[in-house]
């Protein structure tokens, strides 16, 4: 015990023990500056020196572009790029998911899969849809104007924007006899044409080819997208004569009748027509006698 009080105290004695730091001139020896000091008291000192430059070499990373000199650290134009980049890959996503979906509904279609009543193309991507209560959907003067002038211009339109009335609008996709019409019984979502080979198949309204390819069941297959959320679809057709992509007329030609696929029993067209994701009776729309 008594050796522990002794070595303590002499520890203390060390750290307490004055010196004097004195700063002389070289060539007279004339004392300038002179510093009295314990080895606590520059313990503590150098300790605190070293905690402020810390802080400030921190502050100095933390908060100026010199940190974009030490290795490691990204620059503010590379983490720019990288968040443009995030924000372009994440909506690419979305159109990718949205695009997906538009394409399950078209196998769905080449198959028939779909009954009548389990797909609505308005709820299909709602998902992806902006929610309307976060939108100002107060219109503007000019949005005021814009629609004064198209009222003005429909009140004197001959024709009647109903859809259910754009029947007799259609062109029929080819001059045949009906060898079975629509039966959604038994998930025949159309009307079958007979009509000699190579007989010219045509648009029945104006559109965009969206799918124009050869299907092991239905042999070469054409849909067309039209206005009104109306697309009509051409099976078994015998070849194609339009691309995906391409506009097409109303009446003109896109297919030939023929006899291609495995659920065929001799030259016909399999006519379907999809009002807003849904089967419809082309026979409603379409006078094909």
């Amino acid at each position: 015990m008594a050796k522990d009080k002794k070595k303590r105290k002499e520890i203390k004695r060390k750290l307490l023990h004055k010196y004097r730091l004195v700063i002389l001139n070289e060539s007279t020896f004339e004392e300038k500056i002179s510093f009295k000091l314990n080895r606590l008291n520059v313990f503590v000192t150098g300790t605190m020196f070293i905690i402020v430059l810390i802080g400030v070499t921190t502050l100095i990373i933390a908060f100026t572009p010199l940190r974009e000199y030490i290795p490691g650290y990204s620059s503010t134009r590379l983490k720019r790029q990288a968040t443009d980049l995030t924000y372009k890959t994440d909506s690419l996503v979305t159109v990718l998911n949205y695009t997906n979906r538009y394409l399950d509904n078209v196998r769905k279609v080449l198959r028939g899969d779909i009954e009548n009543n389990q797909v609505n193309r308005d709820s299909l991507f709602e998902q992806y849809k902006l929610d309307p209560a976060s939108v100002d959907l107060t219109p503007i003067r000019q949005d005021l104007l814009l629609r004064e002038e198209v009222e003005l211009e429909d009140k004197y339109n001959l024709f009647e924007r109903d859809i259910e009335n754009l029947g007799t609008l259609f062109f029929s996709p080819v001059n045949g006899t009906i060898s079975q019409g629509f039966d959604q019984k038994t998930k025949h979502y159309a009307v079958d044409l007979v009509a000699p080979r190579e007989t010219p198949v045509k648009s029945i309204a104006d559109g965009t080819v969206l799918f124009a390819e050869w299907t092991t069941e239905t042999g070469y297959v054409m849909i067309i997208e039209h206005q009104e959320g109306i697309t009509s679809v051409y099976k078994h057709n015998g070849s194609l004569s339009k691309a995906q992509g391409d506009l097409v007329r109303a009446g003109e030609v896109i297919a030939s009748i023929g006899n291609t696929g495995e659920l065929t029993t001799g030259p016909h067209l399999h006519f379907e027509l999809w009002r807003k994701g849904k089967p419809v009776d082309p026979q409603n729309y379409i006078d094909f006698n």
